[in-house]
């Protein structure tokens, strides 16, 4: 599903332990980490995509996680060239994305990347809160700074009201 302006819709989803540090996780068959992200269906709700993509990409249910907060809507970014497949129509030029964090209410053993047949992710790690602006892909960085940035208050305000769109 690409919207009118060529963006897919998706979520991305930020889970943090009590001690503040984010799961990291690296890409099956490729070098590259990030935080868990996908695609919305056109019959679901940025929360309805959340949870399915949290149980695809790391095997948690709603009842291990706690929303904390969201991005008050949308936040894009753009591909670089390299990475526009020219053939598809409509053509996708980037991603629009909802953006979640969530605090780890069960052990990290609850989180299992070989939930599906065919794992996004190999492996997971925790950082630091800020890491991964720095070390995700660079066409991501901006995006990635904007998301943390909206959703710090947050992370040390889990009593702040939660945002949903």
């Amino acid at each position: 599903m690409i919207d009118s302006d060529g963006f897919r819709p998706n979520v991305a989803i930020v889970i943090m332990k009590d001690d503040g540090r984010v799961l990291w996780a690296k890409r099956a068959s490729q070098d590259g980490w990030q935080f868990p992200q996908g695609g919305m269906r056109s019959d679901e709700t940025p929360l309805e995509a959340m949870y399915r993509e949290l149980w695809e990409e790391t095997g948690l249910l709603e009842k291990h996680v706690e929303v904390l907060g969201s991005t008050p809507g949308w936040l894009r970014y753009r591909l670089p060239r390299r990475y526009l497949r020219h053939n598809s129509k409509p053509l996708c030029i980037g991603q629009k994305q909802v953006w979640y964090l969530l605090r780890l209410q069960t052990s990290e053993s609850a989180v299992v990347l070989d939930a599906t047949p065919t794992p996004e992710f190999s492996k997971f790690r925790w950082v630091d809160f800020w890491y991964p602006v720095e070390n995700v892909i660079a066409f991501k960085r901006d995006v990635y700074r904007k998301a943390l940035t909206l959703l710090e208050p947050f992370a040390s305000d889990p009593s702040a009201p939660v945002a949903q769109p």
